[in-house]
C-alpha cells in the first residue's frame, strides 16, 4: 500500500500531541487532525463514494482543508481541490470535468462568499453530495445546505485506510487554463509522496519547526512543499487564509517561524512592509524559498540585506507533482538559477521538435514527479508528453555547472520586429532603477513591428519619476528593440490567488 495520507497517520502515531495546525486561536494536535480526517473517510464510504470516484473541496487555508483533503485519500478516493476565486460556472465545469460525485465547500465570508457560488455550481453539475465547511467554526447549520459537522455526527474516529497502489490518482490538480479550458493533472500516490519526501529534505532542520501556511493549499506548491512536506516532518502549520503582508509578518513573529515559502511578489511585499515600518522583522526565519515565477534580481538581493536570510529558488508546475529543481543543500546556491533536477529527475532543453538544444531550449522533465496525464485528455497528454518526457513551456539556458536559469515562458516571448524579447530580462532591468517598485511587461499588438514592448509599473512611495522619463531611462540602459516605448504607472497589479501576476490581463 501506498497512500499519501501517511503523511499525516504516521505523524499522528509517533507525536498525537504537537501542534499539527494554528489558526487563530485554534491549535489543534496531530492526533486530532488525523481523527477528523477519519471521520471523514468514514462519511464518505457511507454516503456510497467509492476507491478512485473523485472529491472536490473548495477550501482556503483553513483547518477544514487538511481534514477533508486526508479523509478523501483515506477513503481511497481522488482528492480534486478548486481555486476558491471560482465562480459558479466555473465551478460547475471542473465538477462536471472531473466527474466528481461529492463536493465540499467552504461557506465562506461576505468578503468571499464561496458558498453561494459553491451552490450554485453544485445545482449546475451532476455531483451527487454538497457539504458546507461553515465559516463559523464547529457551526451545525448554513444556509446552503448540510454542514460538514452536522454530517459527520456519529461518524467513528477510527478507519483503516483503503489500500492504494502507487499508481492510483491521489490528486487531480486543475491547470490556471491560460489557454482554452482548465485540464486536470492526474497526479498520483507516488507522484505527491515522493515529491513531499523530497522537498522536506531540501530544507534543513530546526528542533520545532513551524511553517506559515499562505501559499493556498489548493495550489500544489502549497500542497506539496508546506502541506505534505510539513505534516511529514511534524511540523507546525500556521495557517493564514489570505496573505497580507504585515499580517504574515506578525504571524511569523508570534508563532516563531522557521521556514516561508512564497511566490516573488510576497517577498516584494514583505519587503516594502519592512521597510515602510509595517511590520518587525522575524528573528527565527531559517529558510526561504520561492517558486512559481522568477525571483526578480532586486527582490532576492534585497530581501536578504533586510532579512538576514537568503532565498532559494526552485522551479516546478502542477504537472511536476511539483518539483523539479532546486538550489540544494550540500551545493552552492546561485542567485537568479532555479537550481539543478532534485533526487531522481531529469531535466533537459529542446526545441520545438523535442530535438535537444544545447544552450538556450524548452525544458522538458523526466522522473517520478511527472503526471499520469490529464484527465480524460488523451490529445491535450499527447502534445507535452513524449517517451516520458514532459515539456514545460518554459525557456531556459544551462550554465556549466548544470545550473538551469529561467529565460521567460515561450508563451510571454514578444517578437518585436523579427528580434525576440523576453520579458523577464526587461522587468529585471527596471527593477534596477530606484523609484521602480515592481514591474510587468507584455507585447502589444503594433501595426508595423508585430509587437511593441509595453512595462506595467509600480513606482515607490516617494517617486517623482514620469513615464517618459522612465521610457527615456529604458532607452539609455537597453538595446534598442528591447526597451519599452510604452510606460503606464499603475498603483497595483492583477495576480492570480497564489500572486502570480496575470500577464493575460495586462495584454
Amino acid at each position: 500500500m501506498l497512500n499519501l495520507s501517511i503523511v499525516l497517520e504516521d505523524s499522528a502515531r509517533e507525536v498525537p500531541d504537537r501542534t499539527a495546525v494554528v489558526h487563530g486561536d485554534l491549535r489543534l494536535p496531530y492526533s486530532l487532525v488525523n481523527t477528523v480526517a477519519n471521520q471523514v473517510a468514514n462519511l464518505l464510504v457511507a454516503r456510497g463514494v467509492r476507491p478512485g470516484d473523485k472529491v472536490a473541496l473548495a477550501c482556503p487555508n483553513v483547518p477544514y482543508f487538511p481534514f477533508v483533503y486526508f479523509g478523501i485519500l483515506k477513503a481511497g478516493a481522488t482528492v480534486v481541490p478548486l481555486n476558491v476565486l471560482l465562480q459558479a460556472r466555473e465551478i460547475a465545469y471542473h465538477l462536471d470535468d472531473s466527474d466528481a460525485v461529492a463536493f465540499f465547500c467552504f461557506e465562506g465570508t461576505p468578503e468571499l462568499p464561496l458558498g453561494e457560488r459553491g451552490r450554485e455550481g453544485f445545482d449546475r453539475s451532476a455531483t451527487e453530495d454538497f457539504f458546507v465547511l461553515p465559516a463559523t467554526a464547529f457551526a451545525t447549520e448554513s444556509p446552503y445546505g448540510e454542514t460538514l459537522w452536522a454530517a459527520l455526527d456519529g461518524m467513528p474516529g477510527e478507519f483503516a485506510t483503503v489500500a492504494t497502489s502507487p499508481d492510483d490518482t491521489a490528486v487531480i490538480l486543475y491547470t490556471s487554463g491560460t489557454t482554452g479550458q482548465p485540464k486536470g493533472a492526474e497526479l498520483s500516490h507516488q507522484n505527491m509522496l515522493i515529491n513531499a519526501i523530497i522537498s522536506d529534505e531540501l530544507f534543513s532542520r530546526q528542533p520545532e519547526d513551524a511553517y506559515l501556511a499562505v501559499l493556498p493549499l489548493f495550489h500544489s506548491f502549497g500542497q506539496t512543499v508546506i502541506m505534505n512536506a510539513g505534516f511529514r516532518r511534524r511540523a507546525t502549520l500556521v495557517l493564514m487564509p489570505r496573505f497580507e503582508p504585515a499580517g504574515a509578518l506578525a504571524l511569523m513573529n508570534s508563532e516563531k517561524v522557521t521556514l516561508f515559502a512564497g511566490v516573488p511578489t510576497m517577498y516584494w511585499a514583505l519587503l516594502t512592509a519592512a521597510r515602510t515600518g509595517a511590520g518587525q522583522i522575524p528573528d527565527t526565519l531559517v529558510t526561504a524559498c520561492s517558486g512559481g515565477s522568477a525571483l526578480p534580481l532586486e527582490v532576492l538581493k534585497d530581501f536578504q540585506a533586510t532579512f538576514g536570510v537568503g532565498i532559494l529558488e526552485g522551479y516546478g508546475l502542477s504537472e511536476t507533482s511539483p518539483v523539479a529543481s532546486f538550489n540544494q543543500r550540500g551545493r552552492p546556491a546561485k542567485a537568479g538559477s532555479i537550481g539543478t533536477p532534485v533526487w531522481g529527475v531529469e531535466m533537459k532543453l529542446i526545441d520545438a521538435e523535442w530535438n535537444t538544444a544545447d544552450d538556450v531550449g524548452e525544458i522538458a522533465i523526466r522522473g517520478h514527479n511527472i503526471m499520469k496525464g490529464y484527465y480524460d485528455r488523451p490529445d491535450a497528454t499527447a502534445e507535452v508528453m513524449k517517451d516520458g518526457w514532459f515539456r514545460t513551456g518554459d525557456i531556459a539556458r544551462r550554465d556549466e555547472d548544470g545550473y538551469y536559469f529561467i529565460i521567460d515562458r515561450a508563451k510571454d516571448l514578444i517578437i518585436r520586429g523579427g528580434f525576440n524579447v523576453y520579458p523577464r530580462e526587461i522587468e529585471e532591468v527596471l527593477m534596477t532603477h530606484p523609484q521602480v517598485s515592481l514591474a510587468a511587461v507584455v507585447g502589444i499588438a503594433h501595426e508595423s513591428h508585430g509587437e511593441e514592448v509595453k512595462a506595467y509599473v509600480i513606482k515607490t512611495a516617494e517617486a517623482t519619476i514620469s513615464e517618459d522619463e522612465l521610457i527615456a531611462w529604458g532607452r539609455e540602459n537597453m538595446a534598442s528593440y528591447k526597451y519599452p516605448r510604452i510606460v503606464e504607472f499603475r498603483d497595483s497589479l492583477p495576480m492570480t490567488a497564489t500572486g502570480k501576476i496575470l500577464k493575460r490581463e495586462l495584454r
